[in-house]
This record gives structure tokens, sequence and C-alpha cells, in this order.
């Protein structure tokens, strides 16, 4: 049992850190890491986000490496509770969102049975990001509903969630999935399915993404003719097709239509151009 000070409020906030550029963050997050005293980040949050906070903040890295190194979720854990009660508010920095496919869930109630007080910032998902792919999650007409699926269950076996999400019109999202393209490409052959659409986006929003279309027959050839790995989404199903001839990376659209995403280095917060904030 924690013997803390009367001024101590032991905290922990989840924050989502978005897909990857690092100005996809919610102001509230921003806040909070320039207020943090103790952040715990993974592995795919990206570095850049914790110029937010202050020089005096300790910032712990405790990611994990897809079939590789990492930190035990249990030394996770052990950091929030001992952070939490001797710095008082812990923030937890989690690519994409939290509780999506992030365990998120399960550092609340660790946190919540050891007497400390939670909060949760949403972030923006990597899925999303399929829209700077030029490849919307829903349209009209083509598909009205989202499945999103993990590729890599706690048992290390594929979700058969896809065979039932396979049976409707909905796009079809896989996290985690890249050691399983080969089973996906089969399963749907199975089904007389391998044409459906797909798509791999790797690095979503970052500069060094990288994007490939094709049917999900072959997906296995396409993530091997272009070296895509980790982290990567899948994305299958109609919406794939739409976006072919057509670019989303930018937000000064010259009038021929394409559209490139840029970023002017000098908006970056620095020790002398911190957030403003309202008056």
């Amino acid at each position: 049992m924690h013997i803390i000070s009367q001024n101590i409020h032991p905290e922990l906030i989840l924050v989502g850190a978005g897909p990857g550029d690092p100005e996809l963050i919610t102001l509230k997050a921003c806040r909070v890491l320039q207020e943090a005293p103790v952040i715990l980040y993974d592995n795919l949050c990206n570095t850049r986000l914790l110029d937010w906070a202050s020089s005096s903040c300790e910032k712990i890295y405790v990611g994990k490496l897809p079939y590789g190194e990492y930190t035990p979720q249990e030394t996770i854990h052990a950091l929030i509770k001992e952070k939490a009660f001797t710095a008082g508010r812990v923030i937890r920095l989690k690519g994409g969102d939290p509780f999506i496919f992030g365990r998120g869930f399960e550092e609340v109630i660790f946190a919540r049975q050891q007497g400390i007080a939670v909060s949760y910032i949403p972030g923006i998902s990597s899925m999303q990001a399929a829209g700077l792919s030029a490849i919307p999650l829903t349209h009209r007409h083509l598909s009205e509903s989202i499945w999103v699926i993990t590729g890599t269950k706690k048992d290390g076996e594929l979700s058969n969630d896809l065979r039932l999400a396979m049976k409707s019109k909905a796009t079809i999202v896989i996290y985690m999935g890249m050691k399983k393209l080969k089973e996906i490409a089969a399963i749907y052959k199975e089904e007389g399915m391998s044409a459906t659409p797909a798509a791999i986006i790797h690095y979503a929003s970052l500069p060094e993404e990288k994007m490939v279309r094709g049917a999900v027959e072959q997906l296995p050839s396409m993530a091997a003719e272009h070296q895509l790995t980790h982290p990567s989404i899948i994305i299958i199903g109609e919406v794939v097709r739409l976006g072919r001839d057509i670019t989303l990376q930018a937000i000064n659209a010259p009038s021929s239509g394409t559209h490139s995403l840029h970023y002017e280095s000098n908006v970056w917060p620095s020790a002398d151009r911190p957030l403003a904030r309202p008056a």
C-alpha cells in the first residue's frame, strides 16, 4: 500500500497518439503532454510528439516491436503504479487510439484497481488515415458498414470473424495481419472471392507511407514485391477501387484536382513556441 502526500493525486491519462503524422493529434492531447510530469510512450508513437513535453518531463519508452523485443504488460502496469503515486499524473501515449487493439482498457482496469483516477483522450486510428490514400471506409450504395478485425489474436491465430465479415458488404479492415496474408488470400479463394479489391497501407500518414492496391489474392505477392511489413493495415472491399486515380496527400489543392498534403516546419511547437491557449 502506498502512502502518499496530500499534494499527490495519482492519475493516469490514456492519450491516442494518432496514426503517425505528428499533427494528427487533438489539441487536448497536446495540452496534457505539455503539462505531463511523466510520459510512457509506445513504439508506434511518433517521437516528435514528445517535443510538446517540458524539459523536466520523464519520458519512458515502453514499446512492443511486432514479433520482436517488447516491454511486458506487467512492467507497464508497474510503471503506471509507481509513477502515479510518486509524480501524480502519468500520460500513457499509445499509437492510434488506445482502445482499438491497443490494450488500453487493460491499463484502465489495472489503474482503477490501484485507486488511480483514469481519463481518456481519443486518437485517430490508422484505418482513418486510409482516406489520405483516397480510400473511404464507407461509401453510399457501396459499403454501409465497417468490420474491423485483428489479424493476430492472443493465441496468434487470425480471427474467425473474417469469414463472417466476408458474408456482408462491409469494408473489412485488418490490423496486425501482415503475417497472415497467405491465409487471408486462401480464405477468400475458398469462398470464390479472390478478385475482391484489397489494399495494404504501410506507415499510413507518414512521409515514408507506401500503399498498394490489387485483388485480395495478390496480397502476399504485393507485400513481397514492395517490401511491405509492419506496421501496416489491410483494407478489403469495393471502396478500394474508388480512389485509384485520385490522391489526397494534401490540403493545399491546386486546380488540377490532385491534392497533396503540405506542412510547414515552422508551425511545430518548441520551447519558445508552445501551444497557444485561448485567452
